[in-house]
């Protein structure tokens, strides 16, 4: 069987924030592909169609997901993956420059897996995308149904 890393979906509008964030990733020496859509329904296309990346080893390790986008916010983004039982398995981590209470309170509701509040200093930003991308797609453990298809050291 062929080992498969799985990618990373960053979903993020801001074109610095993206070029800062694949930037941080890389210099944190992960394997995984990192595949960018622009907004909520570039997301949901890639994962509902399994475009990641070509292949559908049960879709990306982790969804970084911003929530201020246009056309379909973060919020809304989760809410269709935590419903869909083809897309609940993905971790999702809302990378948001938003600390407003309600936001926080429903991502948690709609199960989110982590809210990362976005640091304003460079610096401090790219260390937290850096730390996040290697949580989920190194030490974090997913399900077996998560993992099916694939060998642990394909992660």
């Amino acid at each position: 069987m062929t080992s498969y890393i799985r990618p990373i979906l960053l979903v993020e509008d801001d074109i610095n924030d993206v070029e800062l964030a694949t930037a941080a990733l890389r210099t944190g020496h992960l394997a995984n592909p990192v595949i960018v859509a622009r907004d909520g329904v570039e997301a949901l296309e890639i994962l509902e169609q399994g475009r990641h990346d070509g292949h559908d080893a049960n879709g990306p390790i982790v969804v970084l997901l911003d929530n201020k986008m246009p056309r379909m916010t973060g919020l809304e983004l989760l809410q269709k993956m935590k419903s869909d039982p083809r897309l609940k398995h993905i971790p999702v981590v809302m990378m948001t420059s938003s600390r407003a209470e309600p936001d926080l309170e429903r991502a948690y509701a709609l199960g989110v897996n982590a809210y990362v509040v976005k640091p304003v200093d460079f610096k401090e930003f790219t260390e937290a995308v850096k730390l996040v991308g290697r949580f989920w797609a190194i030490l974090n453990e997913p399900p077996v149904q998560a993992r099916s298809g694939e060998s642990a050291s394909a992660r």
